[in-house]
């Protein structure tokens, strides 16, 4: 799976000091940052600011969402082109916050998907299943078709994608997936993934209740190739002990 990749998702969290401490803590706390490659999502307004904070650091930065159209009369949006004169590498597309309180689905989420790869950034598709689905053993299936829809779009070549599995089950309740179900999952998605996108440009992530306790399980499982940390990244000691857990080896 080559270098694994760490995503702090900050969601509507954070202030100018606030995120100036946090971006400090992680720092005192990484003792070095290994073979890893690190990413933070703080909310639109810091992305400035966390920007010229990670500047002489090896932390890329990402956005949480983006709109589609490079610009026009989409009040409250924010473009691709946007997004890289911040100096942004990632952006989260279809996180399952976005479709269940936002109305996004999976249409909205292929053009979003396509835009950021037309313009050289990284699309991380978040693609997860509820609980229900899960018991009655139409996970996968709802999975899949979430993740062929958001690469439906794609034309010519693809530099790089990352896919992170978050069941919204697992997504700040504690219950997060074992590391089983996490690889046995992504193994699924790796496989029809690579159909669309050659094999060795896709990055697969657990994300859901990443905590430094079962972080190394996670990264452990073959098909899992980093995380999509949410509140433990707004924890400096404990996301950089995530970080250093997986750049202490690289997964293959």
């Amino acid at each position: 799976m080559g270098r694994p990749l760490i995503i702090g998702n900050w969601k509507m969290n954070g202030s100018l000091k606030g995120s100036e401490a946090l971006i400090r803590s992680i720092q005192s706390a990484l003792d070095a940052q290994g073979e890893v490659d690190l990413c933070i999502c703080p909310p639109f307004t810091l992305l400035s600011h966390v920007g010229s904070l990670l500047a002489a650091t090896e932390i890329k930065l990402g956005a949480q969402d983006v709109y589609h159209e490079d610009s026009g009369a989409y009040t409250g949006e924010v473009s691709l082109p946007m997004l890289k004169e911040m100096g942004c590498q990632y952006v989260l597309v279809g996180h399952s916050e976005r479709r269940q309180y936002f109305g996004e689905n999976d249409a909205s989420v292929a053009i979003k998907v396509a835009a950021t790869v037309r313009h050289g950034l990284t699309p991380v598709l978040c693609v997860g299943e509820e609980l229900a689905t899960r018991r009655a053993n139409r996970g996968e299936d709802y999975v899949l078709a979430q993740l062929m829809a958001g690469l439906s779009l794609l034309e010519g070549e693809v530099k790089e994608i990352a896919i992170a599995y978050e069941p919204i089950w697992a997504i700040g309740t504690g219950q997060a997936a074992t590391p089983l179900q996490a690889s046995a999952m992504l193994r699924a998605i790796y496989q029809l993934a690579r159909n669309k996108v050659p094999a060795g440009q896709v990055r697969l992530l657990y994300g859901g209740s990443v905590t430094p306790e079962n972080a190394a399980g996670f990264l452990a499982a073959e098909f899992v190739g980093g995380v999509l940390a949410g509140g433990v990244s707004l924890k400096g000691e404990s996301f950089a002990q995530i970080a250093s857990l997986a750049g202490s080896k690289t997964y293959v």
